[in-house]
């Protein structure tokens, strides 16, 4: 996975979403699949929704 700007994604990272008002977001694993759980409102969406159709990259931004 990738962010918007190019940078790999892994399990762990924070980011900032550019989707469903989730705000700042950690990437966690869950059953075998990553999900972004959003640090402000606790909902997860799953890195699939978060694909953007003409970079294939995700749709966040990476957070130190």
């Amino acid at each position: 996975m990738l962010d918007m700007d190019g940078k790999p994604l892994q399990e762990g990272d924070f980011v900032e979403s550019m989707r469903y008002d989730l705000g700042k977001c950690q990437i966690i694993k869950k059953d075998d699949s990553f999900e972004y759980e959003s640090l402000e409102t606790g909902e997860s969406v799953s890195w699939a929704k978060m694909i953007d159709a003409g970079s294939r990259h995700q749709k966040v931004r990476k957070l130190n």
